[in-house]
């Protein structure tokens, strides 16, 4: 399926920062070569200014505000479908997809079919789609919903993230359930945008008025509720004795549940009051951090929708 612009769709522009510089009669005499050199220099490093959060400021005329009348809403007349075994036991049988997609979601994914759901949390300029893209993680880290250059990026799905492609009122014989932690990556930008007003929730009070994050797969509305906001870092792949939250993705036992359960309510800053127990499911939302090198600060939800 082939990418369309999103200004065909909606007939709006995609926010882009453009570098121009201005030579005025009075510049002093100097080759053209210096000058190329220069302005070459000088957008290398507005590049790098807003790269992770600086100074780097943008008109929000983006991809929330095009698509801001998309809030999916849950399709249950879904029809259960098995395929039968090759030996025609039905005790083998598997689930096929048979779910359709929420309508909203399907006219995002028809206008780029890397989308895999929208993430918004009420009160905040998080309200976006989320892209995943297995063959290569990073393709969105320095590009927008169009695939054009953007320092801010996309919010993007970690590859061994399983979001599903059925419905929790089925009981995901419409399709495939969930991992037990869909894990989110987004750029901390300065001016508040993408992921960087994550920091916000370092404040009990503000995490309260906050506390619900939604998140709708190309199926089904899912509702999640802070239960952990804590520090965190990238640690060296030769450190074993250290909490790399960013590996869990699927509890195939209780104690895997509880190992990363326990170290994330043992680290959050402040106790938000949600439990969690083996069987529920997660969200985890990590943005850049700078209390350590590598740093990341780290918000999780519990599901409840």
């Amino acid at each position: 399926m082939g990418k369309q612009s999103i200004d065909s769709i909606r007939g709006r522009r995609q926010f882009l920062e453009n570098y121009r510089v201005e030579l005025t009669e009075w510049a002093p005499p100097v080759s053209v070569a210096f000058l190329v050199i220069l302005i070459f220099l000088t957008a290398m490093l507005q590049y790098r200014m807003g790269y992770m959060g600086s100074a780097y400021v943008a008109t929000r005329d983006n991809l929330t505000e095009a698509l801001q009348n998309i809030s999916p809403t849950v399709e249950d007349d879904t029809v259960e479908r098995e395929r039968p075994a090759a030996d025609g036991n039905d005790d083998t049988a598997v689930p096929v997809q048979t779910a359709e997609m929420i309508p909203q979601m399907e006219e995002v994914y028809t206008i780029n079919d890397d989308s895999a759901g929208w993430i918004k949390i009420d009160g905040t300029v998080i309200d976006y789609p989320v892209m995943q893209t297995p063959s290569d993680e990073q393709y969105y880290l320095n590009r927008d919903f169009n695939g054009k250059y953007s320092a801010y990026g996309c919010i993007i799905a970690d590859t061994d993230s399983t979001i599903g492609t059925g419905t929790a009122a089925e009981g995901y014989t419409d399709g495939t359930a969930p991992g037990t932690n869909i894990i989110l990556h987004g750029h901390n930008m300065k001016n508040g945008t993408m992921f960087g007003s994550l920091d916000k929730f370092r404040d009990k009070s503000y995490e309260q008025s906050h506390s619900r994050i939604k998140f709708s797969s190309l199926y089904e509305d899912r509702e999640y509720e802070i239960c952990a906001v804590f520090l965190s870092q990238v640690y060296k792949k030769n450190q074993t004795d250290v909490f790399k939250y960013y590996q869990f993705f699927n509890a195939d036992t209780e104690e895997e549940f509880n190992d990363f359960y326990s170290n994330i309510k043992s680290m959050s800053l402040y106790d938000t009051g949600v439990d969690a127990v083996y069987g529920d499911e997660f969200i985890t939302l990590s943005v850049c951090a700078y209390h350590v090198e590598n740093g990341r600060l780290v918000v999780v939800g519990k599901r409840i929708k």
